[in-house]
């Protein structure tokens, strides 16, 4: 299997949206670096809006991610609820 990954800018609009990738995905490692953090993870890597919104208390758009989105690494697969890097072979 592949690795994927996003690394997103250290702050507090983050933090909540990593807690959520992580729980979403238990099978991702977190990297923090002073500013910015890392998740990898070993083929999919799953971004569900539903559990962003539970844990800030507000409807939100996927696309906020690019506000703080540093870089990402494998196939983008994104609609309305969830976002999904992957790498297809």
């Amino acid at each position: 299997m592949s690795t994927v990954f996003i690394a997103f800018q250290t702050n507090e609009e983050t933090r909540p949206i990593i807690e959520s990738i992580l729980e979403d995905n238990p099978h991702a490692v977190l990297d923090e670096q002073p500013a910015m953090v890392k998740i990898n993870a070993e083929g999919s890597l799953v971004i569900r809006r539903a559990s962003i919104e539970e844990r800030i208390g507000r409807d939100f758009d996927l696309q906020e991610l690019q506000v703080n989105l540093i870089t990402l690494s494998g196939n983008l697969d994104e609609d309305d609820d969830q976002l999904t890097l992957a790498w297809k072979n």
